[in-house]
């Protein structure tokens, strides 16, 4: 992965309203107008909402696509992410509604404190109890860090 595709970094905390929408921070925001991919995904057993740029949205396409698998194999997965996968984008005011299904199935509740987290070509949306579980057993895991990167 290219150093330029390391657009999101860190954790922030921030709180969804009522009508499931959270502010996100300028620097993660894109250009007006541009979509972002929300897709449900699990991290060591936890719900979250992925939130994708398109880039990494077509980085999985291409991922696919230049796998080993199947042209069946293929298809079924390209079928799964388009399906999986809800366009959204940031409004004016810079908020993301992340639509109620969505929110409930990952754990997060309306007019709750949650936790923007960075992935590189992507970011997340986790519960703040979710995040809270999943930070501890990311920086408890006793994996010997051979590239000295922590």
């Amino acid at each position: 992965m290219e150093i330029d595709n390391q657009r999101y970094t860190g954790f922030h905390p921030y709180k969804i309203d009522p009508k499931f929408r959270v502010s996100v921070q300028a620097s993660w925001r894109p250009e007006a107008g541009a979509s972002l991919y929300l897709l449900f995904a699990k991290d060591q057993g936890l719900p979250l909402v992925r939130v994708l740029s398109k880039e990494a949205y077509n980085h999985k396409v291409v991922t696919i696509n230049e796998s080993d698998k199947t042209p069946a194999e293929k298809t079924k997965l390209l079928a799964k992410l388009a399906l999986l996968s809800r366009e959204a984008t940031v409004n004016e005011q810079g908020k993301l509604l992340v639509p109620k299904d969505l929110s409930e199935k990952a754990g997060i509740a309306p007019d709750s404190d949650v936790m923007l987290a960075g992935r590189g070509m992507a970011f997340e949306i986790w519960s703040k109890a979710n995040f809270d579980i999943y930070l501890a057993q990311i920086t408890d895991d006793d994996t010997e860090d051979d590239l000295g990167i922590f």
